[in-house]
């Protein structure tokens, strides 16, 4: 069957660009010390707006984003709880700040309560935990640096009940490090589709970024700080965590923490999205309806007080 030139140069030009087209560039996963800030900032949410402050640790500028509810400067009075949450490997402050939209969705429609929203810079690969050699301290400005600044800075209940940690990827494992090792300052987590990794077992040595010093793995491994703080955590800590079925590089490690807390006898909620892979989105999307439901049912718990539009 012959064919004209015209459709023979269509036909070459069709096959060349669904063939030549360049694969999906990953992001940059590697820790370097200007990437505490992104820039340019991209277009934002309604409500959310860009910040940085100084870390001492790093002694330098951190970014985070910020959502603030409709009520907030017109309640002059009135303080609120907090969510941190926490973005994955190779992102920035504005990785993450989809989920603003839909909390800020709830809020208008008179479905949530007003909650203030933190979306702090954590580093590329840090997992938010400090580094062995010292360069990238994301734990430290975590705890002792930015969750000071935002209590001193914007009119949250500066109280465990009140703060709620979470995140996705990195993020997930970077909420549980963080939720296991100092669950003084939370009282609920959300970790989606986040690694949590037994760091110490001698199985995974060597460590690049956190060293090989015994304590120091024992210190920042999430499931001997479960047991460390296991009393603490059951009376004072809500816990839940998902992840999709069609995720396997996280999924293990996820039900081996799942596994892990129901050995413990922490009351937990979990769930699996059947043929969800590794997107937060569509997570999220799936179940924009009650996305937020847990963290607010822990602060109900808490008898934190909350204004509903």
């Amino acid at each position: 069957m012959s064919r004209c030139p015209t459709t023979l140069l269509l036909l070459a030009f069709f096959c060349c660009t669904v063939f030549a087209q360049p694969a999906k560039k990953k992001a940059n996963q590697a820790n370097s010390p200007d990437m505490w800030v992104t820039s340019p900032v991209p277009e934002l949410p309604t409500n959310v707006t860009h910040h940085t402050f100084r870390s001492a640790s790093m002694q330098r500028e951190v970014g985070f984003c910020l959502y603030l509810p409709p009520g907030y400067e017109k309640d002059t009075q009135r303080r609120y709880p907090v969510i941190y949450h926490l973005h994955g490997a190779g992102g920035n402050e504005t990785r993450s700040v989809y989920s603003a939209s839909v909390l800020h969705e709830g809020i208008v429609a008179g479905k949530l309560p007003e909650i203030v929203m933190v979306f702090p810079n954590g580093g590329r690969s840090t997992m938010y935990q400090d580094s062995g050699d010292g360069r990238f301290m994301a734990e430290t400005m975590m705890i002792k640096e930015l969750i000071p600044h935002i209590d001193a800075t914007y009119r949250t209940i500066a109280d465990r009940k009140a703060r709620c940690i979470e995140g996705f990827s990195m993020g997930g494992r970077g909420s549980t490090n963080l939720a296991m090792k100092h669950p003084q300052l939370f009282g609920s987590l959300f970790n989606q589709s986040g690694n949590v990794y037994h760091v110490s077992d001698a199985a995974n040595l060597p460590n690049a970024y956190l060293g090989d010093d015994p304590q120091r793995l024992r210190d920042n491994d999430a499931f001997l700080n479960l047991t460390k703080n296991l009393d603490f955590i059951k009376a004072n800590l809500r816990i839940q965590v998902a992840c999709g079925t069609a995720d396997p590089e996280h999924l293990k490690t996820v039900r081996e923490y799942h596994e892990a807390l129901t050995k413990a006898g922490m009351p937990h909620s979990y769930f699996e999205v059947e043929g969800l892979d590794h997107n937060q989105k569509k997570m999220i999307d799936g179940r924009k309806a009650t996305w937020f439901d847990f963290h607010v049912e822990s602060l109900k718990l808490n008898s934190v007080p909350l204004h509903f539009r």
